[in-house]
Parts: C-alpha cells; structure tokens; sequence
C-alpha cells in the first residue's frame, strides 16, 4: 500500500500542491481585499456583496464551457497560461484608477480562467501519480487546500493592515506568478490528452455534449456527483455559522471555531480515509455520507456552543469521503475525457452549495439557525441514504467498481 512519504518524494506532485496551496492563499487573500476596496469606493454594502459573489458565480459557467481545455491541450501548459494571465489582471486590478465596473470585469475574467486550470490540476494528478498513490495523493492536496483558504482569510485582514488593499493585491498576483514558476519548473510537459487525430473530429460542443452524457449515461458517476451533492445539505452549518454562534451568545471567536471545527474534521477525515485500503474507502462511502449530516440532527436540542463545535468536527471528519468520492470519480472517466467530466462535476457541486446556502438563510429567519442546522441534518441523512443505495445498486463498492466506463460515442 502506498503512502504518504511515497507520494510526497514525487517531485512533480510536491510542485503541484506547492503550486496550489500557494495560489489558493492568494485567493482568499484578494477576496478579502477586493472586498474592502469596493466597499472602500461605493461605501455600498449591496456592491460589496456582489462582488463577492461574482467569486464563486464564474465557475457555474466556466465548469461545462472552458473545462474541456484542459483535454484539448498540454495541462501543464493550461496551467501556466491561466496563472500568468490572472497575474497580469490582478496587477491591473490593483491600479488605483481602475474603476468599479473595471474591477468587476476584470474580476469575473479571473476566476474564469480558474475553471481550466483547476480542471487541468484535477486531471494531471491521476497522470502524476499511480492508482495507489492517487487518493493519498488527492487528500494531500485537498487537505492543503483547506489549511490555506482558513489561513488566507485569516490573514487576509492583518495583512490589509499592513501593506494595504492594493498590496495584497499585487501580493496575489505574486502568488500566480509562483504557481506558474513552480509548474513550469517542476511538472514535465504531456501531450494533450486528447489526440490530434481526435480534436479533428472533436468540436467544442461535442466535447459537452459528450462529457454529459458520459456522466449521465454511467451510474458510478451519477452516484459518485450526487454524493459529492450532499455538501450542498451540511454546508448549512457553515452557512449559518455566524448567527448561530449570535444564538449560542458566542461572537466573532465562536464564528471562527464553528468554520475551524468543521475544517479540521475534514482534514483529519481525509488524511484518515487516505490510509485505508481502496476497497475499505469505497464500502465506506455511503456510511460517511450519511455521517457527514447524521451529527447535525442533535442540533435540534439546541445543544450549548462546545457541544455545537464538537458536532461540526463530527461532521467535518465524515465529510472526507468526499476525497474518496472525488478520485474515484476521476479513476472511472477515460483520460481523454477527464477535464470535462471535472468541470461538470465542479458545476454540479457549486450549484448544490449555492442552493444550499440560499435555502439555509431563509429557512433560518423562520425556524432559527439550530432548527435549520438540524433540519439540513434530516434532509442529508435521507438524501445520503438515497445515494447510498443508489451506488450500490451501480456496483460501487466492489472491485467492479473500478473499471473503466466506455466513452461516450461521438454525436452524429
């Protein structure tokens, strides 16, 4: 059996997630300055807001359309085009001329062109490394990810402070610069994963319309995108962590416990989950899913604030089967396919979240952030129960459930 030590002496997979780990701070360092520069110039809270959000919405477009990038071209080489292009607009972004209006535009440009990075990031890893290696791998990079984004917007604020909004911004853009440094250097060029021959034959909107249809037509994968879904229920916790640290009496500190609870779990389920044997991590799946929202229902007896964290963590440790879930989705989709069927996958739990967030706000003004938070908990277990069955029912589990699916057949 593989382990950490094995993946981690790879030199490609240790410039892949120092590349990552890197750009992902940077992100939530210029979320958090784009956010208090718009405020700065609009003094409009509303603006802000939208800002924001137009951080996360890019990806439900550039999942489906740009992902397919990262098949029809050299990952590497997706990789270091989209770093260097966000370096030079955050530059841009950074200037003290650029007008509201500019800053949106240029911001929406930026995380679209993180859709065919991140796809190329998704489907270079199961090149870079063996089967084996792959789930410890993606824990590892997946548990990074995690640390980086709590240290991103933790240090986001302070380092405001320090060397104001503008200067993080161009301490970002810095951090693309690495990321590309770091991939350029230490990641080895591949061909496109799909052939010349291929592309000729392959347009743009059959490579969509091929990619949905893989995951539409396969039951492995529709079980395997429906269980990645159920975050879209027990994000509900994180959603509603700063109202109902507000009912427990707690403030800004039992915020930052209740978004840290929950993230710590989730590491320390994935590094877990990563040791166990394949055949372990996929008889595991529907159980942890259902895990990942049952502690959420004892929230229903407004249980005091240590007891809520200790829930958080519960759920945050059971939630790493989502690396399971993740690699095993990305081992079934032929290589050729995978930047697609990523992108999909991506929209499909975006989408998820962002209803689950919504729907969790407004429940909460009726029934109370606990209510909410153990109702979430009722709709994941049954939901998670649903899918159980349904990934049973495709095989998953047993040693079939590692094979190949077919390609979809080209259109016409």
């Amino acid at each position: 059996m593989a382990r950490f030590g094995d993946v981690f002496a790879n030199r490609e997979y240790r410039a892949l997630l120092s590349a990552y780990t890197i750009s992902m701070a940077g992100d939530q360092f210029a979320r958090v300055a784009v956010s208090v520069l718009v405020f700065d110039r609009t003094r409009s809270p509303a603006l802000t807001a939208l800002t924001y959000a137009l951080t996360f919405l890019p990806d439900l477009l550039g999942g489906p359309l740009l992902a397919g990038i990262a098949d029809r071209c050299p990952r590497r080489t997706v990789m270091i085009t989209a770093d260097v292009l966000r370096a030079v607009l955050v530059v841009i972004m950074a200037m003290p001329g650029t007008t509201f209006l500019g800053l949106a535009g240029l911001l929406v440009v930026v995380q679209l062109a993180a859709s065919p990075s991140n796809a190329a990031r998704g489907a270079l890893l199961p090149q870079i490394l063996t089967d084996e290696e792959y789930p410890i791998g993606q824990a590892g990079l997946s548990s990074a990810g995690q640390a980086a984004q709590v240290a991103g917007f933790a240090g986001g604020g302070a380092l405001i402070l320090a060397i104001g909004t503008s200067g993080v911004l161009l301490a970002d853009a810095a951090t693309f610069a690495a990321s590309a440094a770091l991939a350029l250097l230490g990641i080895r060029h591949r061909d496109a994963a799909a052939t010349s021959t291929d592309l000729v034959k392959r347009s743009w909107g059959s490579d969509l319309v091929a990619g949905f249809r893989l995951v539409a037509t396969t039951p492995q994968l529709r079980a395997l995108i429906a269980f990645a879904c159920v975050s879209g229920i027990y994000i509900a916790g994180e959603a509603l962590a700063a109202p109902y640290a507000a009912e427990l009496g707690g403030g800004p500190t039992l915020v930052g416990l209740l978004f840290a609870g929950f993230a710590a779990g989730a590491v320390a389920g994935m590094l877990v989950l990563a040791r166990l044997s394949t055949a372990t991590r996929l008889r595991a799946l529907p159980m942890l899913a259902v895990g990942s929202c049952l502690p959420l229902v004892l929230c229903a007896v407004d249980p005091p604030a240590a007891v809520v964290v200790a829930l958080f963590v519960i759920s945050g440790f059971a939630s790493g089967y989502q690396v399971t879930a993740s690699t095993t989705f990305m081992q079934l989709v032929p290589d050729d396919r995978r930047g697609q069927a990523f992108g999909l996958a991506v929209t499909a739990l975006k989408v998820s979240q962002g209803v689950g967030v919504g729907l969790a706000g407004l429940v909460a003004d009726w029934v109370g952030p606990h209510g909410t938070v153990a109702l979430a908990g009722v709709i994941g277990v049954a939901f998670a129960s649903g899918v159980g069955l349904l990934w049973r029912a495709a095989g998953g589990g047993s040693a079939a459930s590692t094979t190949r699916p077919t390609p979809a057949p080209e259109p016409g």
